[in-house]
């Protein structure tokens, strides 16, 4: 297995790690605390690197007119969706606000790739594809949240296109810690390599 790491072809993406999801309230900065703090290692250990940063960000309209209205059972916390219910189609992070902010810990630096994004990919619909092919690189190290919905749909689309993976396990989360573990130990492992903040930081300092 290659533990190597070409700091010229590779791109750090943190995902959606927003204040609208990290500070919602106490239960999601519990959550996400030590993924901040794993994000922000692997972020000073890419900058040193000089690694290519990108970071993927939910960029809604406030009226919904960006956001999917596909028929579901849930949304993304599995809550049922009910007819008529205005909340359905009401998106979680609207563009401009301080909620669509990334966290005050991992700032972009000038020269960064910030990726307003309107799915859950941060491929589609979005110019991610094109500043990696520009710039040469064929590794993404990926992070963020939400385990089983964005960094999953990122993950899948990334293969699709013959990108090379790392994900970062302990700097990515999920409000479904079971489904975090599921997709970290059953599934990811056949689309990328799966390692910890440690063993990235290793790699981009050999």
């Amino acid at each position: 297995m290659d533990e190597r790491l070409d700091p010229a072809r590779a791109c750090l993406l943190l995902f959606d790690l927003l204040e609208g999801h990290v500070n919602r309230d106490g239960a999601s900065r519990a959550r996400f605390a030590p993924v901040i703090a794993n994000a922000a290692a692997l972020l000073a250990a890419a900058r040193s690197a000089g690694v290519m940063i990108a970071y993927a960000c939910a960029d809604h309209r406030a009226d919904g007119a960006s956001s999917s209205s596909t028929i579901r059972d849930t949304d993304n916390r599995l809550r049922p969706i009910r007819a008529g219910d205005p909340e359905a189609g009401k998106p979680a992070i609207i563009g401009g606000t301080h909620e669509a902010r990334v966290v005050a810990e991992l700032p972009p630096q000038p020269g960064d790739h910030v990726v307003p994004k309107h799915r859950w990919s941060a491929f589609h619909g979005t110019y991610f594809d094109i500043a990696l092919r520009s710039r040469g690189a064929n590794t993404i190290v990926l992070c963020g949240a939400s385990t089983d919905v964005g960094v999953a749909s990122t993950a899948f689309a990334a293969r699709d296109l013959d990108y090379n993976l790392v994900i970062v396990s302990d700097a990515c989360t999920s409000p479904e810690q079971d489904n975090h573990s599921q997709f970290m130990r059953r599934i990811f492992p056949r689309v990328a390599r799966v390692r910890t903040t440690a063993q990235v930081v290793a790699m981009l300092s050999s």
